[in-house]
């Protein structure tokens, strides 16, 4: 795993200086080597740093030059079955000189064209100049489990890299961010979609490539996920099939040439990766852990030495300090170049650092809740949509009043019972962590007021589009393809590339190779959250692997006690941050209404920590990354 940048302008020349400045932006993606290659006239410039994972010699030196070709590639990620397209490749008389993935890549291209990413299994960004076309063919990933943000300056230069500081570093201007994607933040906890908060810095989106030529962008999508899942074919079938795929996507991700780990939470998705790893290892797995001292409801450190005992790992476990959080706070914002309320970033960087000292690769459980349905909500929602014909306007009128007085109640069923009698495109909102009451209770009325006068944008639009595309599908098919093409793209997986490659360590997620992902979504709803049971037969394959109080216990995934935190340790750096007289979010909330959510808070009077983590992350980033909100 690396990290990669470029630039393409038509009528000016690129300077080495530029392309240095990038990747020196993101130096811990790529501690091994780095390299630059410019064109001939300079007009195209790729730059790349490298962890180096498959054949560490300098073979795997990037920008990758192909001899035949002249083509030139940065590249960053694995595609994992590189063996095989490589060895068809031979039979078409292909020759090799290193044993790189990277040059697999640029010789597949070479023979397949733009039809070769068909080819590949893995997670990857990469950027390669057809030199006789003159053309940059760009591509990220099926599920956006590596990262690509484009720029386009006023000047017509096209910038692209694997973190938006790298554009940061060509880019010094103020930014305003649009008043209708600060309200999706504050909607979802991320912002969805192909826009960033900065204007103009864009994600390519999972499944997406794009070329650029004569100073034309086009952009295509070449991958969807299709929820055709109307033949059922048993729970035999499910279970054994599924369990094969699942047993090859981890076979896939334990090619590497250094050492591997896993990070184990003592969950059921970590445990999973880590009992059927432990069927095929003959020396003792490397396995990883973070704990709190605040209680077992915010400790799963007991639960993770259970899973390593039982099968007998060298477990490595890292306490964080609530000192320790306010001092990384910063830190986080920089790493995370996006405002994503995602707390569990935090216990991951720390355990990432702790990995890091012992290996270079990990496995994780990241993917198995969007596959097999493991959150709460899909079980509430999935049985509210049952009833929710059957609720009639005045009892809907009475739910949704109820619902509205809820901030701070803990009864999750008042909360989902309120959204019974909206469509499910509505509901969404409804169960985000900041939802339209704490909106309506926080924002400023000019806020509200031009919020209402702003008409759909892109984003609006986006999430429209999800929710078409699976239209006529089951509930909990439609929720889970919303949540891959949006929660888990642009808040887990941020989450997990930024906090590894922070410290120079690659996440392999084996849940999201692509044919089990295709595959869950050909699977019956019913074998997914079965009878209130979520991840049925994520359970059932692995029964007689997993210990059985791994199995039946709730799901946590490296929790943060937010809620402890904030009312002691954290208290004064929390009720400064948000009330300080500078702060740039009082032009979009109240300061005054900001004050009495901190003062419930801090008097136990309600739980308001999803909340007010929520707006931290918005002005710490706001101040870090010189951005207004255009209000």
């Amino acid at each position: 795993m690396c990290g990669i940048a470029g630039i393409v302008c038509p009528h000016n020349n690129i300077s080495q200086t530029e392309l240095q400045k990038m990747i020196d932006s993101f130096h811990y993606r790529g501690p091994n080597d780095d390299g630059l290659w410019v064109s001939p006239g300079a007009h195209v410039g790729l730059a790349h740093k490298r962890l180096s994972i498959l054949d560490p010699t300098p073979a795997g030196h990037q920008p990758m030059v192909d001899p035949d070709t002249g083509n030139v590639i940065a590249y960053n990620g694995e595609v994992y079955n590189y063996i095989e397209v490589r060895e068809g490749l031979k039979q078409k008389g292909v020759q090799f000189t290193t044993g790189t993935d990277t040059e697999v890549i640029l010789k597949a291209y070479a023979v397949y064209g733009e039809d070769c990413i068909s080819h590949f299994n893995g997670m990857f960004a990469f950027a390669l100049w057809d030199v006789s076309k003159q053309q940059l063919f760009v591509v990220r990933d099926r599920l956006g489990i590596k990262p690509l943000y484009y720029y386009r300056t006023p000047e017509g230069r096209l910038l692209f890299a694997s973190e938006v500081k790298a554009i940061h570093a060509l880019v010094n201007r103020s930014w305003t961010a649009d008043l209708r994607l600060v309200d999706e933040y504050m909607s979802f906890g991320y912002v969805p979609g192909e826009d960033t908060l900065q204007p103009g810095i864009k994600r390519l989106m999972p499944g997406h490539c794009a070329v650029y030529r004569q100073g034309e962008w086009k952009v295509r999508q070449y991958w969807d996920l299709y929820f055709d899942n109307a033949i059922d074919h048993g729970l035999e079938y499910y279970r054994s099939s599924t369990l094969d795929l699942l047993n090859s996507a981890i076979d896939l991700r334990l090619r590497s040439d250094v050492p591997l780990g896993i990070f184990l939470s003592g969950g059921l998705d970590s445990s999973t990766v880590v009992g059927l790893l432990a069927q095929r290892s003959e020396t003792a797995l490397k396995t990883f852990s973070v704990a709190y001292d605040f209680g077992p409801e915010f400790d799963e450190s007991e639960h993770a030495r259970l899973v390593s005992r039982h099968f007998g790992t060298e477990h490595h476990e890292i306490k964080v300090d609530p000192k320790d959080f306010e001092a990384f706070i910063p830190k986080y914002i920089h790493l995370m170049d996006e405002p994503v309320t995602e707390a569990a970033a935090i216990s991951l960087q720390y355990v990432s650092q702790l990995a890091s000292d012992h290996v270079t690769v990990v496995l994780s459980g990241e993917g198995a809740d969007e596959l097999f349905g493991g959150y709460d909500f899909y079980r509430y929602m999935t049985a509210i949509e049952r009833y929710r014909q059957m609720l009639g306007g005045g009892m809907s009128s009475l739910l949704g009043r109820l619902g509205s007085k809820a901030l701070g109640f803990h009864d999750k069923l008042v909360k989902y019972c309120s959204l019974a009698a909206m469509p499910i495109e509505q509901r969404y909102r409804g169960i985000s962590s900041y939802g339209q009451s704490y909106r309506d209770l926080l924002y400023r009325s000019q806020v509200k007021a031009q919020l209402q006068a702003l008409s759909d944008h892109p984003v609006e639009q986006f999430i429209q589009g999800l929710f078409a595309h699976t239209k006529g599908k089951d509930p909990l098919s439609r929720m889970l393809y919303f949540d891959t093409k949006s929660w888990l793209v642009d808040d887990l997986l941020i989450k997990a590339d930024r906090m590894s490659m922070a410290s120079s360590l690659e996440l392999r997620v084996p849940f999201l190779d692509y044919r089990l992902v295709e595959h869950a979504a050909k699977m019956p709803s019913h074998y997914k959250v079965r009878d209130g049971v979520p991840k049925f037969i994520l359970k059932q394959m692995v029964k007689d692997v997993v210990p059985s109080s791994i199995i039946q216990r709730k799901k946590m995934g490296f929790p943060t006690p937010l809620k402890m935190m904030f009312q002691n340790q954290l208290s004064d750096y929390v009720r400064h941050t948000l009330l300080s007289s500078g702060a740039k979010i009082h032009s979009l909330v109240d300061d005054k209404k900001v004050a009495s959510l901190l003062d419930a808070h801090y008097a136990d009077r309600a739980d308001h920590h999803r909340a007010l983590w929520q707006l931290i992350v918005l002005e710490e980033w706001l101040k870090h990354n010189n951005t207004e909100i255009a209000v």
